[in-house]
């Protein structure tokens, strides 16, 4: 036989065991990886990244294979001494969570057994667990419903599409002629857009915001302007850029009095519903239609984990179909679960199975424990920065988990120069492989829509502590870049990073 063919299969009696060896060599190079990075991501920039992954990884196509061992000690090597690692406390750029480790050893279970899960006959007892757990998300997220229900789905941008196919779907089978009208915050998700257009549905109406949250009263004048006609607000709890949660109470009564529906996108906020003191937060999220929800954000599964819950399972019936080699008729009428109506796709993994052994493992108080640590560290972290008068915090308060700042000797140049200075600070830290800082365009205090540094706080455990280094490297950073911007970009006072500084002035040579 060709090198790796003994002990191939993961499965069956004899498979757990080759597996056993396997997976020690593959985390023993994670640990070892993870001390050679040294650090949340590799230094160098791509280039540097790439070139150290291909001398790693090629050929991957070998004509000769080099066994199982070899191939995973040089390729697990690569993605972890090249990964950005979410474990790290200085890893917090976006909405990017370090997995728990019971969920990621349900994860190596549901690979080895391999259960697909459109059909019964693929996967027995993961549809049973998947029907437990979309009940359990179901019932914490409409726990007022009679007969609500729950979707495990890819992550937001499969849910909110979802989401709105059934909504088109209902509207196709309403009273009202025309399309359905989508009207959403210009705070929403880009998913919502793309959804319409995947949909064949016209382009939302995008509702003004005021400091990062749609405006009821802005709302009020869309829904008024639209006239009669079938209308479905998509309104978000926890943005992407800042943490803001829509005002779902004031936008539920408009949305009702108009006679139109309401789809809440809680990718992010919706793990707030663990904690009985943060739960209060969602207020209005029990008026929704359907709600987006996702676990691999502030729920620390590996991707993919996202929900969608629905206030009735009749809600899913367009979703169903008829494949006779999947969900017969007569399967069907004999006892065998359908299970194609539980998705929008046919192959699924069996994700539920790492939901449910995170649920069942730390129970709903632990994960109330996880979220809350992440908030309080979040507050925590955004009165170490309103502390250093070098750097500035985005007015107002945070959002879930989310601190947007930027240092202060950026404000003392034009808004373009200092928000090139914001870039460029965040592009040396990843270069240098230093942090990994996110970015996004707000509101000021002034009404004036300015470039900041972002910092997703997701780390379960991390304390506030672990991240005022982080602090210390933005203010060096950020002196170094401002002097570099005030000389002219000679490029004299550049820290390390690479990059290819071209000498031109930061305004030239980096967009905000």
């Amino acid at each position: 036989m060709s090198a790796g063919t003994e002990g191939l299969l993961a499965g069956g009696v004899h498979g757990p065991g080759h597996l056993r060896a396997l997976t020690a060599t593959v985390l023993d190079t994670l640990e070892t990886a993870a001390r050679a990075r040294g650090g949340p991501l590799p230094a160098g920039g791509p280039e540097a990244v790439a070139r150290r992954t291909r001398a790693l990884c090629g050929p991957v196509l070998p004509e000769e294979g080099v066994g199982a061992e070899a191939a995973l000690t040089d390729l697990v090597r690569a993605v972890a001494e090249g990964a950005a690692d979410p474990a790290d406390p200085a890893c917090v750029a976006h909405l990017h969570c370090p997995p728990l480790a019971v969920a990621v050893a349900a994860e190596l279970a549901g690979a080895a057994l391999n259960p697909s899960m459109d059909s019964w006959d693929q996967a027995p007892a993961a549809g049973v667990i998947e029907e437990l757990t979309t009940a359990a998300l179901a019932r914490l997220i409409h726990p007022a419903a009679l007969a609500p229900d729950a979707l495990i789905t890819s992550g937001g941008t499969e849910s909110n599409c979802v989401a709105l196919l059934l909504a088109r779907e209902r509207a196709a089978a309403g009273p009202h002629d025309g399309p359905l009208r989508v009207v959403t915050g210009a705070n929403a998700h880009h998913s919502v857009h793309r959804a319409a257009w995947m949909l064949g549905l016209p382009a939302p109406a995008t509702v003004p915001c005021h400091d990062g949250r749609i405006d009821p009263a802005a709302l009020d004048r869309t829904l008024a302007g639209l006239g009669g006609g079938p209308v479905l607000v998509v309104a978000t709890a926890g943005t992407t850029d800042e943490g803001r949660i829509d005002p779902l109470p004031e936008i539920a009564r408009i949305v009702g009095r108009y006679g139109a529906e309401l789809h809440v996108d809680a990718a992010y906020g919706g793990p707030l519903l663990f904690s009985e003191r943060l739960a209060p937060r969602l207020a209005g999220l029990e008026h929704a239609v359907s709600v987006t929800f996702d676990l691999h954000k502030l729920g620390w599964q590996p991707v993919a984990a996202g929900v969608l819950a629905v206030a009735d399972t009749a809600l899913l019936a367009p979703l169903s179909l008829r494949t006779d080699y999947l969900n017969a008729d007569d399967d069907t009428e004999a006892g065998l679960p359908d299970l194609l109506g539980r998705s929008i796709r046919t192959t699924r993994r069996p994700d539920a199975l790492k939901i449910a052994a995170t649920f069942r493992a730390l129970g709903r108080r632990g994960l109330s424990e996880l979220v809350e640590h992440c908030v309080s560290t979040a507050e925590e972290f955004g009165r170490a920065v309103d502390a250093r008068p070098a750097l500035r915090r985005r007015p107002g308060e945070i959002g879930i988990s989310t601190v947007l700042f930027r240092p202060v000797v950026a404000d003392a140049l034009e808004p373009e120069a200092g928000d090139a200075v914001v870039a460029e600070v965040r592009r040396a830290l990843l270069m240098d492989g230093r942090a990994v800082l996110g970015r996004a365009v707000a509101e000021d205090g002034d009404g004036r829509h300015r470039l900041w540094l972002k910092a997703t706080l997701l780390h379960p455990v991390a304390a506030s502590a672990d991240l005022l280094p982080l602090l210390d490297l933005v203010t060096e950073t950020a002196e170094r870049a401002a002097a570099e911007e005030g000389r002219g970009g000679d490029g004299s006072g550049r820290g390390g990073g690479g990059g290819g500084d071209t000498g031109a002035p930061v305004t030239e040579r980096l967009s905000p």
